[in-house]
């Protein structure tokens, strides 16, 4: 399951000639997601939900948004994530094909997947995204379509994950 944590202290890696520094990522990353469910399911954790992403969730499951709110939120202090099952895995994994049964709709926790600061921190903990998650790859191993940096980036500001 998708856990949260926070800065990107160690993102950058080199400086341009006017000396901003540059992502160590700044070629891009290779990602395309497989849909195997890997990034939804595991450990507990969180994947927090805003009011629109409720609103949209329960628009696909065909339910009032009070009900659907009812039935798969949880309030973890003043914010809200989606509930899961006893092993940790996200309560719209399909527990048979593995996939994600709203995943059109899914949040924008999901969709940044798996450009998140976490992840992003250095070519080491990319190294470990690739460990898990099918749909990225290293460089010498491209596997997927290569995602630019300013797709990247955007994605890793959408929400601090």
């Amino acid at each position: 399951m998708m856990t949260e944590f926070g800065d990107d202290a160690d993102r950058n890696s080199g400086e341009t000639e006017t000396g901003h520094k540059t992502p160590w990522y700044r070629d891009g990353l290779h990602f395309e997601c497989t849909q195997c469910g890997d990034c939804c399911s595991g450990a507990p954790g969180y994947v927090y939900v805003d009011d629109d992403e409720i609103a949209a969730l329960a628009l696909a499951m065909e339910m009032p948004v009070d009900a659907f709110e009812r039935q798969f939120v949880r309030r973890v202090g003043v914010r809200r994530s989606l509930t899961e099952y006893p092993d940790g895995d996200c309560i719209f994994l399909d527990p048979d094909s593995r996939h994600c049964i709203v995943y059109a709709a899914r949040p924008i926790q999901c969709r940044t997947w798996p450009f998140w600061n976490q992840t992003l921190r250095s070519p080491t903990t990319w190294a470990q995204t690739c460990d898990v998650c099918p749909g990225c790859s290293l460089p010498g191993n491209e596997r997927g379509v290569v995602t630019q940096l300013p797709v990247i980036e955007s994605r890793r500001k959408q929400r601090a994950v």
